[in-house]
């Protein structure tokens, strides 16, 4: 039956949910104070990471705890303004870092990973955008391979059968002769893939999605209820509703009287103008989680882990530590010609939520997908959109339900 669907945010996420809830027939509207695909979709690195099963609730993040919690130079940084907020959120992280805990996430997710870039590849298909789509795989190198966070996740990875192939110090020099040979060695994911251009993409299927029949309206909506959302000067009606609004999805969960503790991570990229040639695929530091990109814009340095809210200001050491890192993996590179700071949704668990509200049958949520948002914006779309619309799914979907948080 076609239904009239209003999706609440036009990220990659909620723009492949209408693609194909269109492709089914139904009607869409999406609605975005931003232009479409201008969040955290517009400032990633561009990895379609197939291979990132394993989150942060790795056992051996106690280790590092002091150093995250007072300094802003480490791959993940806690603002120190926003340590009580956290607290809530943090209490449910941290007893999620175990070895049952991780292994139990990293199963759920690389169900949803391992068919992540082919679902990508059937929309690019379908908008003549495959172009947009470079198969070179994705590098991480180290300084030491006996590291715990390097033998845990290479561990988990193989049980799970991800492809990855271990490299030398030489086969790092060999595949990108322009990094530092400081490396003792890395790790190759040959089904990764990347774009130079995520926006691109973004705009692509959102063009397909107008074609389609979809409309745009743009305007901040500040309130919700089950049947309208609402803006400071409008009110829209709605028969189904998608909250697709990546970290700033909990307001209106918190508006329809469900509990889900959603935090953001604070993600932050440079670029170093015409550098991109460098490297011909994204590399990325185990050490400091620094990930370097080949873009349009130039060559993206991009990563690590700042938690301290949505409303903070852009941390100035942040983006030292991202530049410096960066120039340790590659010499001479010029000063950064910009900088951005993103929000990315994430979940104590470290899964996200997709499916139904359990407070109302006709508002469906799909957020909190953390670093993985893009990677699992496609295969996102195609599975609520079939909850949607009721078509039934291959996968069990308990398991990304809002139910689990009481």
């Amino acid at each position: 039956m076609k239904k009239k669907v209003s999706i609440l945010g036009a990220g990659i996420i909620g723009l492949c949910s209408g693609y194909h809830l269109l492709k089914k027939g139904h009607e869409v509207t999406f609605f975005d104070k931003n232009e479409p695909g201008s969040g955290a979709s517009f400032g990633n690195a561009g990895s379609f990471s197939n291979y990132g099963a394993v989150g942060l609730n790795q056992p051996s993040i106690f280790k590092n705890l002091p150093s995250y919690l007072f300094s802003s130079y480490s791959p993940l940084s806690i603002k120190l303004n926003y340590l009580l907020p956290l607290i809530p959120w943090a209490v449910r992280f941290l007893k999620n870092c175990n070895a049952k805990s991780m292994r139990d996430t990293a199963e759920k997710m690389n169900a949803l990973l391992v068919h992540s870039i082919a679902e990508y590849e059937y929309i690019l298909k379908d908008i003549g955008a495959s172009d947009l789509i470079e198969h070179t795989g994705v590098i991480y190198i180290y300084h030491d391979a006996n590291n715990p966070r390097v033998l845990e996740s290479t561990k988990l990875r193989d049980d799970l059968k991800v492809k990855q192939i271990s490299l030398s110090k030489k086969d790092v020099h060999d595949m990108e002769p322009n990094l530092n040979p400081i490396y003792a060695g890395g790790i190759f994911f040959p089904t990764a893939a990347h774009t130079r251009n995520p926006k691109k993409i973004s705009d692509k299927i959102f063009q397909k999605c107008i074609e389609l029949g979809a409309t745009f309206i743009r305007d901040d909506i500040k309130y919700i209820n089950q049947s309208q959302l609402k803006s400071i000067n409008k009110e829209y009606n709605f028969d189904q509703l998608l909250i697709t609004a990546g970290a700033f999805s909990k307001k209106f969960t918190d508006q329809l009287g469900e509990y889900i503790p959603l935090e953001t991570e604070r993600g932050y990229h440079v670029h170093f103008k015409d550098s991109d040639a460098l490297i011909t695929r994204p590399v990325c530091s185990f050490d400091t989680g620094v990930y370097l990109s080949p873009m349009d814009q130039g060559l993206r340095a991009a990563g690590t882990v700042e938690l301290g809210g949505l409303n903070n200001p852009p941390s100035p050491k942040r983006i030292e530590y991202i530049t410096r890192e960066a120039k340790k993996m590659i010499s001479n590179l010029p000063d950064p010609c910009d900088s951005w700071l993103g929000f990315r949704p994430t979940l104590p668990d470290f899964l996200p939520v997709i499916g139904e509200s359990k407070n109302h049958n006709n508002i469906f949520y799909a957020f909190g997908h953390n670093h993985l948002g893009w990677t699992l914006g496609a295969i996102t779309g195609s599975i609520i959109s079939k909850i949607i619309s009721k078509d039934g799914v291959s996968l069990n979907f308990s398991k990304y339900s809002s139910a689990r948080f009481r």
